[in-house]
């Protein structure tokens, strides 16, 4: 294997691809509106509440997030609830799930300059992969990296190092776009990546002690590509 110049750009999907938050809010917001609707004898706001705190304790991608919410407030699993929140959140989901501006453009350019794209991404791997077909990108990446395929989420090295030799590349070949300091950037510097920060993605905050991980900050996804034009 040849050492050289750039090769790859490894990419985070949520918040830095695909404007997670919108999506999330969105089909959150339908779901309860359902469940409303279905008999769920509890105001807006308080549902909102309960079932953010439980994305809070659970994490974000908790897939049954509605079945605990209904089991805590009922003691028992109230299916007429439960189905409908679950129908409005995905068909929620579908409609709001959508790219930042300029990353199918931006894709395109990438790939018809020669560099691979790859992604590495903390989200299950189905829910990864829906995401990316559902967008109609997932043709422009080589691999997809995500939990199950090391058992570790970032900032843990395997995830990078996973990808690294899934492409048969080293460390310095390649660059990590993410939009979390700590998570994205922070760990893969520390294998030896390249590193963009997505400063537009939400919803971390950032640190001066992280920010020194960054090799370049980016507002919009199109600048990656000038960055690459005229430091590499």
């Amino acid at each position: 294997m040849n050492r050289s110049k750039i090769q790859a750009l490894l990419f985070d999907i949520d918040n830095t691809l695909v404007d997670f938050m919108v999506m999330k809010r969105s089909s959150v917001d339908a779901a309860i509106i359902a469940m409303m609707d279905a008999g769920l004898d509890l105001p807006y706001a308080d549902a909102h509440q309960r079932i953010w705190a439980i994305y809070d304790r659970e994490g974000i991608e908790d897939q049954e997030v509605f079945d605990r919410f209904i089991l805590e407030h009922y003691g028992r699993l109230e299916y007429k609830i439960l189905a409908s929140a679950i129908i409005a959140y995905r068909r929620a989901r579908e409609a709001s799930l959508v790219l930042y501006p300029h990353v199918r453009a931006t894709l395109l350019e990438l790939s018809r300059k020669g560099y691979r794209l790859a992604v590495i991404s903390d989200a299950p791997a189905k829910q990864a992969w829906l995401r990316l077909c559902a967008l109609g990108i997932q043709h422009y990446f080589e691999a997809v990296i995500t939990y199950e395929d090391t058992g570790e989420r970032k900032p843990h090295p395997l995830p990078f190092t996973r990808a690294l030799e899934t492409l048969n590349l080293f460390a310095d070949q390649a660059v990590m776009i993410g939009d979390w300091l700590e998570r994205d950037i922070k760990g893969a510097k520390e294998v030896g990546l390249h590193t963009i920060y997505a400063h537009y993605g939400c919803c971390h905050p950032d640190t001066d002690n992280e920010k020194k991980y960054a090799d370049f900050t980016i507002e919009d996804i199109s600048e990656i590509i000038s960055i690459l034009d005229q430091n590499f």
